[in-house]
Protein backbone atom coordinates (compact mmCIF):
# COMPACT_ATOMS: atom_id res chain seq x y z
CA UNK A 1 0.00 0.00 0.00
CA UNK A 2 1.47 3.65 -0.38
CA UNK A 3 3.18 5.03 2.06
CA UNK A 4 0.42 8.23 1.63
CA UNK A 5 -2.19 8.43 4.33
CA UNK A 6 -5.98 10.18 3.04
CA UNK A 7 -9.30 10.63 4.81
CA UNK A 8 -11.80 8.64 3.28
CA UNK A 9 -14.28 11.96 3.55
CA UNK A 10 -12.27 14.12 1.76
CA UNK A 11 -11.96 12.23 -0.87
CA UNK A 12 -15.70 11.19 -1.34
CA UNK A 13 -16.01 15.16 -0.80
CA UNK A 14 -13.43 15.39 -3.23
CA UNK A 15 -15.03 13.66 -6.12
CA UNK A 16 -18.50 14.38 -5.23
CA UNK A 17 -17.46 18.51 -6.37
CA UNK A 18 -15.59 16.80 -9.84
CA UNK A 19 -12.36 17.27 -9.25
CA UNK A 20 -9.83 15.16 -10.31
CA UNK A 21 -8.35 12.33 -7.67
CA UNK A 22 -4.66 12.14 -8.17
CA UNK A 23 -3.07 8.62 -8.81
CA UNK A 24 -2.02 7.54 -5.38
CA UNK A 25 -5.13 9.00 -3.87
CA UNK A 26 -6.85 6.37 -6.05
CA UNK A 27 -4.65 3.75 -5.03
CA UNK A 28 -5.06 4.17 -1.62
CA UNK A 29 -8.44 4.36 -1.69
CA UNK A 30 -8.74 0.84 -3.77
CA UNK A 31 -6.17 -0.67 -1.53
CA UNK A 32 -7.96 0.06 1.80
CA UNK A 33 -11.24 -0.97 0.66
CA UNK A 34 -10.13 -4.62 -0.59
CA UNK A 35 -7.94 -5.15 2.30
CA UNK A 36 -11.39 -4.18 4.28
CA UNK A 37 -10.46 -1.12 5.67
CA UNK A 38 -13.15 0.87 4.09
CA UNK A 39 -16.57 -0.48 4.25
CA UNK A 40 -18.82 -0.92 1.63
CA UNK A 41 -20.98 1.89 1.88
CA UNK A 42 -18.78 4.08 1.84
CA UNK A 43 -17.22 2.55 -1.66
CA UNK A 44 -20.23 2.84 -2.84
CA UNK A 45 -20.22 6.49 -2.25
CA UNK A 46 -17.23 6.78 -4.38
CA UNK A 47 -18.66 4.89 -6.72
CA UNK A 48 -21.63 6.86 -7.55
CA UNK A 49 -19.57 10.08 -7.13
CA UNK A 50 -16.83 8.46 -10.15
CA UNK A 51 -20.32 7.60 -12.17
CA UNK A 52 -21.78 10.93 -11.89
CA UNK A 53 -18.69 12.80 -11.90
CA UNK A 54 -16.78 11.40 -14.46
CA UNK A 55 -13.22 10.69 -14.77
CA UNK A 56 -10.67 11.48 -17.02
CA UNK A 57 -8.15 9.08 -19.42
CA UNK A 58 -5.70 9.63 -16.09
CA UNK A 59 -7.91 8.78 -13.24
CA UNK A 60 -9.11 5.82 -15.26
CA UNK A 61 -5.52 4.62 -15.97
CA UNK A 62 -4.94 4.96 -12.44
CA UNK A 63 -8.07 3.31 -10.82
CA UNK A 64 -7.05 0.24 -13.53
CA UNK A 65 -3.68 0.35 -12.32
CA UNK A 66 -4.82 0.28 -8.69
CA UNK A 67 -7.07 -2.72 -9.39
CA UNK A 68 -4.30 -5.06 -11.35
CA UNK A 69 -1.69 -4.52 -8.44
CA UNK A 70 -5.02 -5.91 -5.80
CA UNK A 71 -3.92 -9.27 -7.35
CA UNK A 72 -1.28 -11.56 -8.86
CA UNK A 73 0.05 -10.82 -12.40
CA UNK A 74 0.88 -12.86 -14.98
CA UNK A 75 4.33 -12.45 -17.60
CA UNK A 76 4.94 -14.40 -20.78
CA UNK A 77 7.92 -14.02 -23.10
CA UNK A 78 7.36 -12.58 -26.42
CA UNK A 79 4.85 -10.25 -28.20
CA UNK A 80 2.35 -13.16 -29.82
CA UNK A 81 0.72 -12.95 -26.36
CA UNK A 82 -3.37 -11.75 -27.59
CA UNK A 83 -6.13 -12.19 -26.38
CA UNK A 84 -9.63 -10.66 -27.48
CA UNK A 85 -12.55 -8.91 -25.01
CA UNK A 86 -16.15 -9.04 -26.16
CA UNK A 87 -18.58 -7.05 -24.38
CA UNK A 88 -21.26 -10.03 -25.02
CA UNK A 89 -24.26 -10.78 -26.99
CA UNK A 90 -26.97 -12.97 -27.97
CA UNK A 91 -25.40 -16.07 -29.71
CA UNK A 92 -21.95 -14.60 -29.44
CA UNK A 93 -19.27 -18.03 -29.46
CA UNK A 94 -16.93 -15.80 -31.73
CA UNK A 95 -14.08 -17.34 -29.00
CA UNK A 96 -14.29 -20.98 -29.71
CA UNK A 97 -13.41 -19.96 -33.44
CA UNK A 98 -11.40 -17.06 -33.38
CA UNK A 99 -9.20 -18.39 -30.56
CA UNK A 100 -8.26 -21.65 -33.02
CA UNK A 101 -7.63 -19.68 -35.95
CA UNK A 102 -5.28 -17.30 -34.21
CA UNK A 103 -3.93 -20.24 -32.46
CA UNK A 104 -3.07 -22.07 -35.63
CA UNK A 105 -1.09 -18.61 -37.06
CA UNK A 106 1.25 -18.53 -33.81
CA UNK A 107 -0.92 -16.45 -32.23
CA UNK A 108 -0.94 -17.68 -27.89
CA UNK A 109 -4.24 -17.15 -26.49
CA UNK A 110 -4.61 -16.51 -22.99
CA UNK A 111 -8.30 -16.59 -21.82
CA UNK A 112 -9.84 -16.15 -18.61
CA UNK A 113 -13.40 -15.75 -19.06
CA UNK A 114 -16.53 -15.49 -17.14
CA UNK A 115 -20.13 -16.76 -16.99
CA UNK A 116 -23.59 -15.46 -17.87
CA UNK A 117 -24.88 -12.46 -17.04
CA UNK A 118 -28.22 -11.12 -17.40
CA UNK A 119 -29.64 -11.83 -20.97
CA UNK A 120 -26.23 -12.98 -22.27
CA UNK A 121 -24.59 -16.26 -22.02
CA UNK A 122 -20.90 -17.19 -20.66
CA UNK A 123 -17.99 -18.44 -22.32
CA UNK A 124 -17.10 -20.95 -19.67
CA UNK A 125 -20.65 -22.27 -19.12
CA UNK A 126 -20.72 -22.69 -22.68
CA UNK A 127 -17.50 -24.57 -22.73
CA UNK A 128 -18.25 -26.90 -19.94
CA UNK A 129 -21.71 -27.96 -22.27
CA UNK A 130 -18.49 -30.79 -23.35
CA UNK A 131 -18.39 -33.34 -20.80
CA UNK A 132 -15.33 -32.92 -19.02
CA UNK A 133 -13.65 -29.96 -20.14
CA UNK A 134 -11.91 -28.30 -16.73
CA UNK A 135 -12.01 -24.68 -16.95
CA UNK A 136 -10.45 -24.74 -12.92
CA UNK A 137 -6.91 -24.38 -13.37
CA UNK A 138 -4.99 -22.46 -11.07
CA UNK A 139 -2.74 -19.66 -12.43
CA UNK A 140 0.65 -21.80 -12.52
CA UNK A 141 -1.58 -24.75 -14.57
CA UNK A 142 -2.97 -21.93 -16.68
CA UNK A 143 0.79 -20.82 -17.61
CA UNK A 144 2.44 -24.04 -18.09
CA UNK A 145 -0.50 -24.70 -20.80
CA UNK A 146 0.09 -21.38 -22.50
CA UNK A 147 3.30 -21.90 -22.88
CA UNK A 148 3.46 -25.26 -23.99
CA UNK A 149 -0.03 -25.37 -25.54
CA UNK A 150 -0.35 -21.81 -26.99
CA UNK A 151 -3.84 -21.32 -25.57
CA UNK A 152 -6.18 -21.51 -22.98
CA UNK A 153 -9.34 -21.48 -21.52
CA UNK A 154 -10.13 -20.97 -17.67
CA UNK A 155 -12.59 -19.19 -15.86
CA UNK A 156 -11.91 -16.15 -13.57
CA UNK A 157 -9.90 -16.83 -10.54
CA UNK A 158 -9.62 -15.24 -6.89
CA UNK A 159 -6.09 -14.17 -7.96
CA UNK A 160 -6.43 -11.82 -10.78
CA UNK A 161 -7.73 -8.50 -9.88
CA UNK A 162 -9.57 -9.23 -6.86
CA UNK A 163 -10.49 -5.34 -6.34
CA UNK A 164 -12.35 -5.55 -9.20
CA UNK A 165 -14.43 -8.75 -8.10
CA UNK A 166 -15.78 -6.80 -4.65
CA UNK A 167 -16.17 -3.71 -6.66
CA UNK A 168 -18.22 -5.36 -9.37
CA UNK A 169 -20.25 -6.96 -7.15
CA UNK A 170 -21.09 -3.22 -5.55
CA UNK A 171 -21.80 -1.73 -8.70
CA UNK A 172 -24.63 -4.24 -9.93
CA UNK A 173 -26.40 -3.53 -7.05
CA UNK A 174 -25.83 0.51 -7.01
CA UNK A 175 -27.04 1.33 -10.52
CA UNK A 176 -23.32 2.50 -11.61
CA UNK A 177 -22.76 -0.38 -14.23
CA UNK A 178 -22.81 1.33 -17.15
CA UNK A 179 -20.00 3.71 -16.49
CA UNK A 180 -17.08 3.84 -19.13
CA UNK A 181 -14.33 4.07 -17.11
CA UNK A 182 -15.28 2.04 -14.63
CA UNK A 183 -15.94 -0.55 -17.21
CA UNK A 184 -12.85 0.18 -18.87
CA UNK A 185 -10.85 -0.02 -15.36
CA UNK A 186 -12.82 -3.60 -15.01
CA UNK A 187 -11.63 -4.85 -18.45
CA UNK A 188 -8.15 -3.88 -18.56
CA UNK A 189 -6.96 -5.00 -15.07
CA UNK A 190 -8.39 -8.37 -15.56
CA UNK A 191 -6.96 -8.81 -19.03
CA UNK A 192 -3.41 -7.03 -18.04
CA UNK A 193 -3.01 -9.14 -14.83
CA UNK A 194 -3.47 -12.31 -17.64
CA UNK A 195 -0.36 -11.34 -19.31
CA UNK A 196 -1.07 -10.24 -22.58
CA UNK A 197 0.38 -8.06 -24.79
CA UNK A 198 -2.13 -7.16 -26.95
CA UNK A 199 -5.61 -7.02 -26.62
CA UNK A 200 -8.62 -6.80 -29.67
CA UNK A 201 -11.75 -5.69 -28.45
CA UNK A 202 -15.40 -6.44 -29.74
CA UNK A 203 -17.33 -3.94 -28.48
CA UNK A 204 -21.05 -4.40 -29.69
CA UNK A 205 -24.01 -1.88 -29.53
CA UNK A 206 -27.87 -2.65 -30.01
CA UNK A 207 -30.61 -4.26 -28.40
CA UNK A 208 -28.81 -7.22 -27.76
CA UNK A 209 -25.91 -5.56 -26.16
CA UNK A 210 -24.90 -3.30 -23.12
CA UNK A 211 -24.47 -0.12 -24.97
CA UNK A 212 -27.40 0.63 -26.96
CA UNK A 213 -25.93 2.71 -29.57
CA UNK A 214 -22.91 3.25 -31.75
CA UNK A 215 -21.59 6.24 -30.18
CA UNK A 216 -21.43 4.55 -26.40
CA UNK A 217 -19.41 1.61 -28.20
CA UNK A 218 -17.51 3.94 -29.92
CA UNK A 219 -16.74 5.94 -26.45
CA UNK A 220 -16.00 2.88 -24.47
CA UNK A 221 -13.56 1.49 -27.81
CA UNK A 222 -11.90 4.46 -27.42
CA UNK A 223 -11.27 4.36 -23.54
CA UNK A 224 -10.07 0.87 -23.85
CA UNK A 225 -7.63 1.39 -26.62
CA UNK A 226 -6.05 5.22 -24.58
CA UNK A 227 -5.89 3.14 -21.35
CA UNK A 228 -4.13 -0.33 -23.62
CA UNK A 229 -1.54 2.60 -24.65
CA UNK A 230 -0.73 4.07 -21.46
CA UNK A 231 -0.23 0.29 -20.58
CA UNK A 232 1.98 0.71 -23.66
CA UNK A 233 -0.50 -2.63 -25.05
CA UNK A 234 -1.13 -2.78 -28.70
CA UNK A 235 -5.07 -3.13 -29.12
CA UNK A 236 -7.56 -2.88 -31.30
CA UNK A 237 -11.40 -2.63 -31.42
CA UNK A 238 -14.05 -2.73 -33.84
CA UNK A 239 -17.55 -1.38 -33.11
CA UNK A 240 -20.25 -4.83 -34.20
CA UNK A 241 -23.72 -4.64 -34.51
CA UNK A 242 -25.84 -6.60 -31.77
CA UNK A 243 -29.23 -6.45 -33.05
CA UNK A 244 -29.74 -9.90 -33.86
CA UNK A 245 -28.12 -13.19 -32.83
CA UNK A 246 -24.72 -13.96 -34.02
CA UNK A 247 -24.45 -16.66 -36.45
CA UNK A 248 -28.13 -18.91 -35.95
CA UNK A 249 -27.30 -21.20 -32.52
CA UNK A 250 -28.42 -19.46 -29.41
CA UNK A 251 -28.12 -22.16 -26.50
CA UNK A 252 -25.01 -23.59 -25.19
CA UNK A 253 -24.80 -27.07 -27.21
CA UNK A 254 -26.57 -25.53 -30.24
CA UNK A 255 -23.59 -22.65 -30.08
CA UNK A 256 -21.14 -25.38 -29.31
CA UNK A 257 -22.59 -27.39 -32.49
CA UNK A 258 -22.09 -23.77 -34.45
CA UNK A 259 -18.89 -22.80 -33.53
CA UNK A 260 -17.24 -25.87 -34.50
CA UNK A 261 -19.66 -26.48 -38.08
CA UNK A 262 -17.52 -22.92 -38.31
CA UNK A 263 -14.62 -24.53 -37.99
CA UNK A 264 -14.73 -26.99 -40.22
CA UNK A 265 -15.83 -24.26 -43.01
CA UNK A 266 -19.94 -24.49 -42.27
CA UNK A 267 -20.60 -21.72 -40.72
CA UNK A 268 -23.02 -19.16 -41.14
CA UNK A 269 -21.35 -16.01 -42.78
CA UNK A 270 -21.81 -13.38 -40.18
CA UNK A 271 -19.92 -15.31 -37.21
CA UNK A 272 -17.30 -16.71 -39.51
CA UNK A 273 -16.58 -13.26 -41.04
CA UNK A 274 -16.55 -11.79 -37.71
CA UNK A 275 -14.52 -14.26 -36.02
CA UNK A 276 -11.94 -14.37 -38.63
CA UNK A 277 -11.63 -10.52 -38.55
CA UNK A 278 -10.63 -10.70 -35.28
CA UNK A 279 -8.72 -13.28 -35.40
CA UNK A 280 -6.28 -11.22 -38.28
CA UNK A 281 -6.15 -8.57 -35.79
CA UNK A 282 -4.92 -10.86 -33.14
CA UNK A 283 -2.38 -12.11 -35.76
CA UNK A 284 -1.43 -9.15 -36.85
CA UNK A 285 -0.73 -6.80 -33.29
CA UNK A 286 0.86 -10.04 -32.37
CA UNK A 287 3.29 -9.40 -34.73
CA UNK A 288 2.82 -13.22 -36.60
CA UNK A 289 2.30 -10.72 -40.05
CA UNK A 290 3.36 -7.49 -41.32
CA UNK A 291 -0.20 -6.02 -42.43
CA UNK A 292 -3.16 -6.53 -42.18
CA UNK A 293 -4.23 -8.05 -45.14
CA UNK A 294 -1.46 -10.88 -45.01
CA UNK A 295 -2.85 -11.31 -41.44
CA UNK A 296 -6.46 -11.75 -42.81
CA UNK A 297 -5.09 -14.23 -45.57
CA UNK A 298 -3.84 -16.35 -43.03
CA UNK A 299 -6.85 -16.80 -41.04
CA UNK A 300 -8.61 -17.45 -43.59
CA UNK A 301 -5.95 -20.09 -44.37
CA UNK A 302 -5.76 -21.94 -41.06
CA UNK A 303 -9.69 -22.25 -41.41
CA UNK A 304 -9.52 -23.38 -44.51
CA UNK A 305 -7.19 -25.97 -44.36
CA UNK A 306 -8.33 -27.45 -40.82
CA UNK A 307 -5.42 -26.36 -38.65
CA UNK A 308 -7.34 -24.40 -37.17
CA UNK A 309 -10.38 -27.50 -36.09
CA UNK A 310 -6.69 -28.90 -34.95
CA UNK A 311 -6.25 -26.42 -32.37
CA UNK A 312 -9.65 -26.78 -30.83
CA UNK A 313 -9.05 -30.70 -30.45
CA UNK A 314 -6.01 -29.78 -28.70
CA UNK A 315 -8.08 -27.52 -26.61
CA UNK A 316 -10.23 -29.74 -25.75
CA UNK A 317 -8.21 -33.06 -25.04
CA UNK A 318 -5.66 -30.94 -23.11
CA UNK A 319 -8.41 -29.65 -20.58
CA UNK A 320 -9.86 -33.06 -20.08
CA UNK A 321 -12.89 -32.08 -22.17
CA UNK A 322 -14.09 -35.13 -24.83
CA UNK A 323 -13.09 -34.02 -28.25
CA UNK A 324 -15.18 -37.02 -29.99
CA UNK A 325 -18.06 -34.19 -29.38
CA UNK A 326 -16.44 -32.68 -32.88
CA UNK A 327 -17.37 -35.81 -35.01
CA UNK A 328 -20.20 -36.63 -33.05
CA UNK A 329 -22.45 -34.32 -31.95
CA UNK A 330 -24.69 -37.04 -30.28
CA UNK A 331 -22.31 -36.98 -26.86
CA UNK A 332 -23.14 -33.15 -26.37
CA UNK A 333 -26.62 -32.89 -24.12
CA UNK A 334 -28.98 -33.10 -26.77
CA UNK A 335 -32.98 -31.87 -26.23
CA UNK A 336 -35.79 -34.13 -27.86
CA UNK A 337 -38.45 -32.00 -28.76
CA UNK A 338 -38.70 -28.86 -31.52
CA UNK A 339 -41.22 -26.14 -32.38
CA UNK A 340 -41.31 -24.04 -34.83
CA UNK A 341 -41.86 -20.35 -34.71
CA UNK A 342 -43.77 -19.54 -38.03
CA UNK A 343 -44.46 -16.27 -39.68
CA UNK A 344 -48.05 -14.80 -39.23
CA UNK A 345 -47.55 -12.38 -42.47
CA UNK A 346 -45.86 -12.41 -45.63
CA UNK A 347 -42.84 -9.75 -45.20
CA UNK A 348 -39.79 -8.67 -44.04
CA UNK A 349 -37.89 -9.70 -41.07
CA UNK A 350 -37.58 -5.82 -39.71
CA UNK A 351 -36.21 -6.39 -36.03
CA UNK A 352 -35.31 -8.74 -33.14
CA UNK A 353 -35.52 -7.23 -29.74
CA UNK A 354 -32.35 -9.15 -28.89
CA UNK A 355 -32.14 -9.17 -25.36
CA UNK A 356 -36.03 -10.11 -24.89
CA UNK A 357 -34.01 -13.58 -26.76
CA UNK A 358 -31.62 -13.80 -24.04
CA UNK A 359 -34.53 -13.70 -21.35
CA UNK A 360 -36.57 -16.51 -22.98
CA UNK A 361 -33.83 -18.34 -23.19
CA UNK A 362 -33.69 -18.34 -19.55
CA UNK A 363 -37.21 -19.27 -18.91
CA UNK A 364 -36.52 -22.21 -21.01
CA UNK A 365 -33.33 -23.52 -18.51
CA UNK A 366 -30.84 -22.49 -20.72
CA UNK A 367 -29.42 -19.44 -18.00
CA UNK A 368 -29.69 -18.49 -14.89
CA UNK A 369 -32.49 -16.57 -12.96
CA UNK A 370 -30.34 -16.93 -9.68
CA UNK A 371 -26.52 -17.13 -9.44
CA UNK A 372 -27.08 -20.90 -8.29
CA UNK A 373 -29.14 -22.21 -10.67
CA UNK A 374 -28.15 -25.09 -13.02
CA UNK A 375 -27.87 -24.48 -16.86
CA UNK A 376 -29.75 -26.72 -19.25
CA UNK A 377 -27.31 -27.17 -21.57
CA UNK A 378 -29.63 -29.12 -24.56
CA UNK A 379 -31.91 -26.25 -24.88
CA UNK A 380 -32.00 -23.15 -26.96
CA UNK A 381 -32.95 -21.54 -30.64
CA UNK A 382 -31.94 -21.97 -34.12
CA UNK A 383 -32.82 -19.28 -35.88
CA UNK A 384 -33.24 -19.47 -39.98
CA UNK A 385 -34.00 -15.59 -40.57
CA UNK A 386 -32.01 -12.81 -40.37
CA UNK A 387 -32.99 -8.76 -40.65
CA UNK A 388 -33.99 -8.06 -43.79
CA UNK A 389 -34.84 -11.68 -45.04
CA UNK A 390 -38.23 -11.92 -46.81
CA UNK A 391 -40.88 -14.61 -45.21
CA UNK A 392 -43.93 -16.25 -46.28
CA UNK A 393 -46.86 -16.46 -44.22
CA UNK A 394 -46.63 -20.09 -42.17
CA UNK A 395 -42.70 -20.11 -43.09
CA UNK A 396 -40.11 -20.71 -40.00
CA UNK A 397 -38.39 -17.71 -38.46
CA UNK A 398 -36.93 -19.77 -35.86
CA UNK A 399 -36.84 -23.32 -34.07
CA UNK A 400 -36.67 -23.72 -30.53
CA UNK A 401 -35.13 -27.15 -28.68
CA UNK A 402 -36.95 -28.21 -25.66
CA UNK A 403 -37.58 -31.27 -23.67
CA UNK A 404 -41.15 -32.90 -23.99
CA UNK A 405 -41.91 -31.94 -20.31
CA UNK A 406 -41.34 -28.19 -21.86
CA UNK A 407 -44.47 -28.78 -24.54
CA UNK A 408 -46.51 -25.67 -22.58
CA UNK A 409 -43.75 -23.25 -21.83
CA UNK A 410 -42.66 -23.56 -25.50
CA UNK A 411 -46.08 -22.85 -26.83
CA UNK A 412 -46.02 -20.16 -24.28
CA UNK A 413 -42.40 -18.86 -26.16
CA UNK A 414 -43.94 -18.91 -29.33
CA UNK A 415 -46.24 -16.28 -28.85
CA UNK A 416 -43.90 -14.45 -26.76
CA UNK A 417 -41.38 -14.50 -29.80
CA UNK A 418 -44.10 -12.90 -32.12
CA UNK A 419 -45.70 -10.59 -29.66
CA UNK A 420 -42.85 -9.11 -27.66
CA UNK A 421 -39.43 -10.42 -30.30
CA UNK A 422 -40.12 -10.94 -33.77
CA UNK A 423 -41.31 -7.39 -35.62
CA UNK A 424 -42.21 -7.73 -39.73
CA UNK A 425 -42.48 -5.43 -42.26
CA UNK A 426 -44.63 -5.02 -45.25
CA UNK A 427 -41.38 -3.35 -47.30
CA UNK A 428 -38.12 -4.74 -48.01
CA UNK A 429 -35.83 -3.83 -44.93
CA UNK A 430 -32.03 -3.31 -45.33
CA UNK A 431 -29.80 -5.67 -43.82
CA UNK A 432 -27.37 -3.95 -40.70
CA UNK A 433 -23.65 -3.68 -41.25
CA UNK A 434 -21.76 -6.03 -38.89
CA UNK A 435 -19.10 -4.19 -38.18
CA UNK A 436 -19.07 -0.43 -38.80
CA UNK A 437 -16.06 0.66 -37.52
CA UNK A 438 -12.59 0.08 -36.18
CA UNK A 439 -10.71 1.80 -33.97
CA UNK A 440 -6.90 1.30 -33.50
Amino acid sequence: MTKEKFQVYGLLDKKKKGEKLTKNEIKWFIQSFTDGVIPDYQMSAMLMAMFIKGMDVEETAALTDAMLESGEQLKFPGNNVIDKHSTGGIGDKASFILAPIASAAGVKVPMIAGRGLGHTGGTVDKIEAIKGFNTALDLKEFQKKLNKEGLVLIGQTPEIAPADRLIYALRDVTATVDSIPLITASIMSKKLAEGANGIVFDIKYGSGAFMRDPKSARALGTSLIQTSKRFKKKAVALITDMNQPLGDAVGHTNEIIESIETLKGKGPKDITDLSVELAAHMIHIGGIEKTFEKALKKAWSVLEDGSALNEFRKLLKSQGGDDRVIDDYSLLPQSTEKTVVKATADGYIKSFANAKIGILLIELGGGRKEKTDKIDFAVGFNFHKKIGDKVKKGEAILTIDHHPHQDKIAKELVKKFHKEVITLSASKVRAPKLIIEKLS
